[in-house]
This record gives C-alpha cells, sequence and structure tokens, in this order.
C-alpha cells in the first residue's frame, strides 16, 4: 500500500509549497481537518474508502474531520459540512491526481497535506495517524483538563 505521511518535519520551509496552506480549503483551516477522496474510474476503492469511514461518524466529528469526494469536476461533502468547494482548485493544490486513480489526502487543520495514500486507509490506520499529529494531541489534552478541571501540568 502507498502511503507517503508528510507530517513530523522539525523545520518548516515556508516557501516550500508542500508545507503551505492550501487556498481551496480555506474554510476549514483551524476548524477540520479534510480528507478529499479522488475516485477511481469504477469507484470501486473510493467507495469501499467512503463506507469504511462513514461506519465510524461519531470518531470523524470527535476528530473534526471534513469526508469530501472528487468525482469528474465536482466535489462531494460525505461527512461535515462545506461550501462553495472548487473541485478543479482541489485537485491543482494537491498536484492533479491522474483522473481515474484513486487518491486520498488528508489536510491538517493547519492547511497543510498531512498525508497521501493511494490505497484505501483503514479507520483505525487513519485515527492513529491523525491522533498522532500534535494539534490533536493538544485538543486531548485540552478536553482531558476540562473534564477533571485540573490545570495542565506540563511544563
Amino acid at each position: 500500500m502507498s502511503k507517503t505521511l508528510l507530517y513530523g518535519a522539525t523545520k518548516v520551509d515556508e516557501d516550500n509549497s508542500a508545507y503551505s496552506a492550501l487556498t481551496s480549503l480555506e474554510q476549514f483551516q483551524w476548524r477540520n481537518r479534510v480528507l478529499v477522496i479522488f475516485a477511481d474510474k469504477k469507484n470501486a476503492r473510493a467507495a469501499r474508502q467512503e463506507n469504511q469511514l462513514l461506519a465510524n461518524r461519531d470518531s470523524l466529528q470527535e476528530r473534526d474531520i471534513v469526508l469530501l469526494k472528487i468525482v469528474g469536476g465536482s466535489v462531494r461533502v460525505l461527512f461535515g459540512a462545506g461550501e462553495n468547494l472548487d473541485a478543479a482548485a482541489i485537485a491543482s493544490e494537491l498536484g492533479n491526481p491522474t483522473v481515474g486513480e484513486f487518491v486520498a489526502f488528508l489536510v491538517g487543520k493547519d492547511g497543510t497535506v498531512k498525508l497521501k495514500v493511494g490505497e484505501p486507509i483503514t479507520s483505525g490506520e487513519l485515527f492513529t495517524i491523525v491522533d498522532g499529529m500534535p494539534v490533536r494531541a493538544a485538543e486531548v489534552a485540552a478536553e482531558k483538563q476540562q473534564i477533571s478541571g485540573e490545570p495542565d501540568k506540563r511544563d
């Protein structure tokens, strides 16, 4: 399975477009993580990916994930909310994936691409990747602190 993890760099080169926020998805920045699924010709892998993730709606919501599916020239919101999305702009910013080939991109809350996969990813794999991100770790810590009412004791 082809997976490219794009997060974890210790130094970000802000002039490098790989670390630039996607303007086509800026409505989600600092609010949601976005998984963009580009459908394959027969839609088999895209449908499998869609069904796999939609079976875990509570986990998607807990992690603030919006699912988008691009088929041809249109964008369909599968989970979450989004408006006025331009399929061509999204595809362009994600390197114009080959039409008819399955590919999925995870875009973090900072608006940058965190993961690219060429085969469907399991819910567990996706959630493990998201849960390992610094912003998600901070969210979980803040939730725990809010529940316990105790101040964060980290340095």
